[in-house]
């Protein structure tokens, strides 16, 4: 049934084809300014730990287990409106960035941060951009990220529960006010959350 979430081998998901594929439908995109005042931009100077957690992140998304989710629905992680859509194209003072791999959902630091669906975490750690962040594995390909928390509550190896607390809300990595940044990974893709929610309310974390 779950078929489809399977590459035709697990060497040759390649996320640059998925990149190709889409990028005319890129171009229509909305497209979002920021600018920010110097002194609040942070230099990077410490560009040796962006590259090693960018080796980090190809490591992770490159996982693969072979057990299928249960379902591909998954729970809003923390309630609240969304401040900002996935595919989302950025101007960040003057220069192009990447579109938004992800959903942003507002919400004030220290809000509890539940796991979207049963899973293992294969993840924890304060990326470069992205902060104090979490990445749990669903299988057969279907990550979800949890970026710019305050607090992490679990560790690289627990299993959780959908509904389980991971973490609480924060504005950690470049953001510009607390808030969560929620990816979903699809066999090494960033695809849109959106697609995966199901209609009920999230959970209140446990």
């Amino acid at each position: 049934m779950f078929g489809f979430l399977t590459p035709h081998t697990k060497d040759d998901a390649d996320p640059l084809v998925s990149a190709r594929t889409i990028s005319a439908w890129l171009r229509h995109l909305p497209t979002q300014d920021v600018i920010a005042r110097q002194h609040n931009v942070m230099r990077v100077f410490d560009g040796m730990r962006q590259s090693s957690r960018q080796v980090d992140l190809a490591r992770v998304t490159a996982t693969f287990t072979d057990s299928p989710p249960r379902s591909l629905r998954l729970a809003q992680p923390v309630p609240g409106p969304y401040s900002s859509s996935f595919g989302l194209r950025r101007v960040f003072n003057g220069q192009s960035r990447n579109p938004h791999s992800g959903m942003d959902i507002a919400a004030s630091k220290g809000t509890p941060v539940a796991a979207a669906a049963a899973g293992r975490v294969i993840d924890t750690g304060d990326y470069f951009f992205n902060g104090r962040t979490v990445w749990i594995d669903h299988g057969a390909g279907l990550l979800t990220m949890y970026c710019h928390l305050d607090a992490i509550t679990v560790n690289h190896g627990d299993t959780v529960a959908e509904g389980d607390l991971i973490g609480r809300v924060g504005a950690t990595g470049r953001v510009t006010g607390p808030h969560l940044h929620w990816s979903v990974s699809l066999n090494r893709a960033m695809v849109d959350p959106a697609l995966f929610l199901a209609d009920a309310p999230p959970p209140a974390p446990r």
